[in-house]
């Protein structure tokens, strides 16, 4: 249910690029929309596999000691809400609210 004067825009991820999907629930999300996103584990990343796959692992054991590396999730709905992070002024209020789920959509 939207919240009073806020539109809520729900969008399927499956076979969707992650990166043209994050850009539009960005820009919605910046729009003051409330964007929920259902199967956030079945969005496509492009490219060539072996150096997403290499970029991703590099980064993950960049620092795991150390609390001043970026935290790169393993979940796909929390991946995906860190590409929209990404994208949004996550430190101001207008670009706090964002969500995806896996495959199921909120109660």
């Amino acid at each position: 249910m939207a919240e009073q004067g806020k539109e809520e825009l729900i969008i399927d991820a499956k076979d969707a690029v992650a990166g043209r999907l994050a850009s539009f629930v960005a820009k919605e999300a910046l729009k003051g929309k409330k964007v929920v996103i259902v199967n956030a584990e079945k969005a496509i990343i492009t490219g060539n596999r072996e150096k997403i796959i290499e970029k991703y692992r590099q980064l993950r054991d960049m620092g795991s000691t150390s609390m001043k590396t970026p935290r790169i999730p393993r979940l796909p709905d929390r991946f995906l809400k860190r590409i929209i992070r990404g994208m949004l002024p996550h430190k101001k209020a207008r670009g706090k609210e964002r969500k995806a789920n896996n495959g199921r959509q909120n109660p």
